[in-house]
């Protein structure tokens, strides 16, 4: 395909319905920024919104939630801007400078953008600070704190310990 966005460990919306959830893979194209990504994810239904996750060359994640006309994100290191399409609409979107040389990795957005489904702000700091952990260990246990971390690891790949 053309249309392929190199780097791409995988891009996943995840939406729950009458309390059951479900996960879908999300075609390449439509995560080359924030404002493509979360108008497919408005496509979904969903009791609270869809939850958009993407994972890039085992770097970093974005995570953008849609629920109506609201839109809320959270990219895991805001120095993937400088190198990262998806990363820099991320930081653009949220209305926050593009980062400096000297910035270190941290976390950029809404910290709490799951809160309500599980996964509050602080225990996303703390995963975040989890320096050893890959972006997609980390997003596998937001979706074990959500209650779909079996169907996320399915569609992944990665085998639960």
């Amino acid at each position: 395909m053309t249309d392929e966005i190199e780097g791409v460990d995988f891009a996943l919306a995840a939406f729950r319905e009458e309390g059951v959830w479900t996960v879908a893979e999300l075609a390449h194209d439509v995560i080359e920024d924030v404002d493509r990504l979360s108008h497919a994810l408005r496509r979904f239904p969903g009791d609270g919104g869809a939850v958009g996750l993407v994972a890039m060359d085992e770097d970093f994640f974005v995570i953008v939630r849609v629920a109506g006309s609201t839109t809320r994100v959270l990219l895991s290191d805001i120095t993937a801007a400088d190198e990262w399409e998806l990363a820099s609409s991320a930081v653009s979107f949220l209305g926050l400078p593009p980062p400096e040389d000297e910035d270190e990795q941290s976390p950029a957005g809404d910290l709490d953008l799951l809160g309500d489904l599980g996964m509050h702000a602080m225990d996303m700091g703390v995963l975040l600070d989890d320096v050893d952990l890959y972006p997609d260990e980390m997003l596998s246990d937001v979706a074990r704190k959500l209650g779909f971390g079996e169907l996320f690891d399915d569609a992944i790949g990665l085998t639960s310990a």
